[in-house]
């Protein structure tokens, strides 16, 4: 239900924050994701950008490639 909820806001334009561990929900939701490490934002992906392992990548090297 909350998934229907944040979908029903997005539409009308609202912005939402999601704070999430689970990439298959963030990969599923978002159309831009900040991805932090050590504190920082080390990655900002948008659109076909998003996936889990690009997410990956920059949440384990700290956004060096």
């Amino acid at each position: 239900e909350i998934y229907s909820l944040m979908r029903e806001l997005t539409r009308q334009g609202k912005a939402i924050v999601m704070i999430s561990s689970e990439l298959p929900e963030i990969v599923g939701m978002c159309d831009r994701v900040a991805v932090f490490s050590g504190g920082s934002i080390v990655a900002t992906l948008e659109g076909d950008s998003i996936n889990s392992g690009d997410i990956m990548r920059h949440a384990t090297t700290g956004g060096s490639q």
